[in-house]
């Protein structure tokens, strides 16, 4: 079960995501699912259609399936899904 302590070491594709801040401010409260994830980039699903977001310049906010939102600065996610998985890291 994904909780907030663990996220990041988790699967994002089927969780719903919201852009919390970003670089670029027209991006900012974005809504939608992750449907893909690239070691750079995170693609969501909008009712607009697809948007491919750089996890470097954004904070994003996951919704977990236990109801909670947390909240993720992208540079921490800067890996292939594959690889993020094994990490190790230390509270974040």
């Amino acid at each position: 079960m994904v909780t907030p302590k663990d996220l990041i070491l988790h699967e994002f594709i089927g969780l719903e995501v919201r852009v919390a801040a970003c670089t670029n401010r027209q991006l900012e409260g974005l809504k939608g699912t992750v449907i893909d994830e690239t070691r750079n980039m995170l693609t969501i699903e909008t009712p607009k259609g697809e948007k491919k977001l750089a996890k470097q310049d954004c904070t994003f906010s996951f919704h977990l399936p236990s109801g909670e939102w947390v909240k993720v600065r992208g540079d921490l996610l800067l890996a292939r899904p594959e690889d993020r998985i094994k990490k190790r890291l230390r509270k974040w």
